[in-house]
């Protein structure tokens, strides 16, 4: 056997390969263990702490804010056990950061979807709670990540994803040979008329979890097809990465205005200004 223990309380977690003081802050979560670098490169300095199967993690700071990013991987089940081994040695803060296909018209190519809940089209969050629970972003993280989208002059769209466990079949695109799922045409279109913007793998199970146990989670992603336009270009993906890292940043600065004004929760009273 390699890496940790798979004792939940061992201090080395099992897959990631990460123990307590090994990271520090929010951490962002992509899937693809190549984007970990794209994204780190927009901090001002970083480090590797542990590389393994597909969890890559590098602890840095951003505007003197310390953070951290792991990749998950793609789909839920990988992305869940990323949040419960974090969780586990201290993250309390999660932000998925990733690419997406949009099915509204106005979400172009190289804008971000910065998520506030998300429909639950994948089963590893049913796992671990009925369906009716609602996979919805922490409202301190997404008003974070609206700030820092706006701060960095980003075209954004703010609203319900759909997290589906098939890249094809599930977000109704045919499979091999052209092959149809039942249903397919009809699912996407039941989606469009209820103002879903997006399809994308993993934010409804880290937002599920990370209500469940008490932590704060959101997700942003760069359009990279639009299934309305046929737009698709792999462009955009370091908007996501930056937006997420001062999002990141803007965290820990809430968290302290928090602490100074004696509450629990961030309010319109408490200034971020720069």
């Amino acid at each position: 056997m390699t890496g940790g223990s798979e004792d939940p309380n061992d201090d080395e977690q099992y897959h990631v390969e990460l123990a307590d003081g090994d990271i520090e802050g929010p951490v962002l979560l992509p899937g693809d263990p190549d984007r970990v670098e794209i994204i780190a490169d927009c901090w001002d300095e970083y480090r590797e702490r542990a590389s393994h199967r597909e969890y890559r993690t590098l602890a840095g700071t951003y505007d003197d804010e310390p953070l951290a990013v792991t990749s998950t991987g793609i789909g839920s089940p990988s992305a869940a056990i990323a949040v419960e081994e974090l969780a586990r040695i201290g993250a309390e803060s999660f932000i998925r950061v990733g690419s997406c296909g949009a099915i509204q018209e106005e979400a172009s190519v190289g804008d971000l979807v910065i998520t506030t809940a998300a429909v639950r089209q994948e089963g590893t969050s049913d796992e671990y709670v009925r369906e009716e629970y609602p996979a919805a972003a922490d409202d301190e993280v997404v008003t974070a990540l609206v700030t820092a989208a706006e701060r960095l002059g980003y075209d954004y769209h703010l609203g319900v994803t759909c997290s589906t466990d098939s890249f094809y079949a599930g977000q109704s695109r045919p499979g091999f040979e052209g092959f149809r799922a039942a249903g397919a045409e009809e699912r996407i279109e039941e989606l469009q008329e209820a103002g879903v913007l997006n399809f994308e793998m993993e934010a409804s199970a880290i937002l599920t979890l990370s209500s469940l146990y008490g932590l704060r989670a959101g997700a942003v992603c760069t359009v990279y097809a639009n299934r309305v336009t046929g737009e698709f270009r792999t462009e955009g993906q370091r908007k996501a990465a930056e937006t997420a890292s001062l999002a990141a940043a803007l965290l820990s600065k809430m968290d302290r205005k928090k602490s100074e004004a004696g509450v629990d929760h961030w309010h319109a009273g408490l200034s971020l200004s720069e």
